[in-house]
This record gives structure tokens, sequence and C-alpha cells, in this order.
């Protein structure tokens, strides 16, 4: 190895050997359904992400194994791995924020409300147990149809008695990482652009892509599987947007479903702001602003 590259290796070591003692409060992020085709990506994901301090990974069936794997990287998050619903509470007891990628996946020919008809008592038990052991957590939703399991969970929060809107999301960034990476290739310009160079057709058909991203996926995969990779890499950006929030970092702005008034839709997806404490949501539909301050 030449010595420059053996100098960058051994610094970018040493800096998340370190980055524990950076004085950051310590956090932890429970998965609920670890084991899975999103479970076990965003697990490691996770595992990198120098804000986590514990990582709770549990799921029904093949938990430890997973967790072993996870545990072997040199970051600094302790892994603890959960299975069976009578580890449950164990699991999520003092997490921070909980991460629900749980449920069956997508399939060829299957319809939401398949998946709803699956997913929703799935969704219902866990958000029962996250009101009885972490009620105070913020909550990402993965599992799907995130329309339906948000609601679901909502509910279940209500009649627990600790509902709160300014922390349950149902997480769309896998849309906002799929238009980047579209428009970026077909502009051939950074995945941030600060302009629009397309034309109105490009945007209809990049905007059509977008939408049929899962399907496009599960094609490819000819049935066997689904957007598992990067629905976690997008899960794990959300999740850090809610570190980095409930560790006071300014501006931090993300798309999400979420309880919503600006339209006749009890939740609407919407830009929002994640501030500790305080949660700034930017809402915007048919080109219109609306600006919602909601108080912790």
């Amino acid at each position: 190895m030449r010595p420059s590259l053996m100098r960058s290796t051994f610094q970018l070591l040493r800096r998340r050997s370190y980055s524990s003692a950076s004085g950051q409060p310590e956090r932890k992020v429970a998965i609920l359904g670890a084991a899975g085709g999103i479970g076990q990506p965003l697990s490691l994901l996770m595992k990198l992400n120098p804000l986590v301090s514990s990582l709770s990974l549990y799921d029904i069936a093949g938990t430890p194994g997973v967790a072993a794997d996870v545990s072997h990287i040199n970051s600094p998050a302790l892994v603890k791995g959960f299975m069976g619903e009578e580890q449950l509470g164990e699991a999520l007891e003092g997490s921070d924020v909980v991460i629900i990628p749980a449920g069956v996946p997508r399939k060829p020919g299957m319809t939401r409300d398949d998946l709803f008809n699956i997913n929703a008592g799935i969704v219902k038990n866990l958000s029962a147990a996250i009101a009885k052991y972490c009620p105070n957590a913020l909550v990402n939703m993965i599992s799907n149809p995130v329309n339906s399991t948000v609601p679901i969970a909502a509910e279940v929060f209500k009649k627990a008695g600790t509902y709160d809107e300014k922390k349950l999301f149902g997480v769309t960034t896998l849309d906002v990482v799929r238009a980047k990476t579209f428009f970026a290739g077909k502009a051939n310009i950074p995945a941030t652009p600060a302009t629009n160079s397309l034309s109105d057709e490009d945007i209809k058909a990049l905007t059509k892509r977008t939408q049929d991203g899962g399907t496009e996926v599960v094609e490819a995969k000819a049935g066997k599987g689904s957007a598992t990779l990067s629905m976690a890499y997008a899960g794990a950006v959300f999740a850090d947007a809610c570190l980095k929030g409930l560790n006071g970092v300014p501006d931090i702005v993300k798309c999400s479903f979420v309880q919503s008034t600006v339209t006749e839709l009890p939740f609407f997806a919407s830009k929002m702001v994640i501030l500790v404490h305080l949660f700034l949501f930017l809402l915007c539909v048919d080109g219109f602003s609306w600006f919602v301050q909601l108080h912790g």
C-alpha cells in the first residue's frame, strides 16, 4: 500500500474510532424487522452512523446472527440482537428512534391492499409495544403501504394515550433519492442541482419513473425481491436526520408522510424542518405554502 494511502486510511479509522468521544448525546436506535431484506442493510448503515451509541436489532427470527455479524464492524455503536415477542420490550426500552421495516415485501402482481392485509397486523402489534416501552421515541415507519401503516400506528398510540403527531413519520425518502438520481442522470449534473435545466417533457418522464421506481426494481429482480438496498439507504438517511434534529443540529430539512391539516386528508407527504423540542413543518400544495409550528 502506498504511504499516502496508508496515512489516509489510518486517519479515517482514527476519526471513526474516536467519534464517540465528541461529547454528543448517547442515542439508542431500534430496528424492528432487522433480519429482513431491508432490515439487514439498514442495520449495517446505522451501525456505521457515528450518532448511534446503541443499536437494538429485533425480528421474529434470525436476529442473533445479524447482530453478531454487524457487531464485528469497528464503529462505536454497541449492538444487541433480540428475537421473538418476549424480547420485544427489552429491544425497545430507552430507544430514541425506532425504525420499522418489518412486514412482507412487495411481490409481482401484489397490490397495496394485499400488502395492507398482511402488514397492518404487524404494525399494530409493534406500535402497541412502542407505546408501552418507549413512548417518547421518534418512530420512522417504512412498512408498506406507508399511507396506511402510519395512520394505524397513530390510532394505536392514541388509544394508549401516547400519541404525538410530531414524533410519527412515514419514510418517503426513497422517492426523493430516486428523483435526485434520475434527475442527475438525465441532466448530467450533480444530484442536488441548483437550477432546473430539464424540459417539461423530461420532468414528466422523470416523475413517472420515480413513481414507478418500486415496480422497476421488482421486475428487474424477476419477482425474487423488491427495493431493499435503496430503501435501506433512504431509511438510514431519514434516521440520520432525526438523530441530528434530536441533537440540536439546525436546518435539517426532509420530506415525510405526517399528520397534516393542509388538505382534507388527515395525513400528507410534506417537507419539514426537524428541530429539537420544536418541529416546524413546511407544507406545500399547488404552489402555496403554509407554516405550522408545533411545540413539544
